[in-house]
């Protein structure tokens, strides 16, 4: 009887084992470099998405896109841009996890995003024009 708990038990460690290394879970994590956040100047301005805009290019291939009247506030420059954030929008960026994110414009293009936490900067693969109205 003992024995046969044991084989019951092994066989279940191995099934476990398997089980374990036979499901592939891809592990990818976002791409940023460390960067210093400049705080606003009293010059930097806000806008309003004028129209949806869809971001692609995005770390890991997660779609996003920016809503149409969301408002977005300056809150910094890094040497890539000005960091806006939105009261009106929250956004991430996803890989194997979640991490709140700001804009990062430069000429009136999103060139990547700024995470906050990280205090890191998340370049676009290709800038993406935005249409936008400015705020006074």
């Amino acid at each position: 009887m003992v024995k046969a708990i044991r084989r019951i038990g092994h066989l279940g460690l191995l099934a476990a084992a398997a089980l374990a290394f036979g499901c592939a879970f891809d592990l990818t994590d976002v791409k940023y470099q460390s960067a210093r956040l400049d705080p606003a100047a009293g010059s930097e301005t806000a806008f309003i998405v004028a129209e949806d805009a869809p971001i692609h290019g995005a770390p890991c291939g997660y779609s996003r896109s920016l809503r149409k009247g969301s408002r977005w506030f300056a809150v910094g420059r890094l040497p890539e841009g000005v960091v806006y954030r939105s009261r009106d929008q929250t956004l991430t960026v996803e890989c194997s996890n979640v991490f709140e994110a700001y804009l990062v414009v430069s000429e009136g293009r999103l060139v990547g995003f700024y995470l906050p936490v990280e205090k890191g900067f998340s370049p676009l693969s290709e800038p993406i024009p935005l249409a936008v109205s400015r705020q006074p």
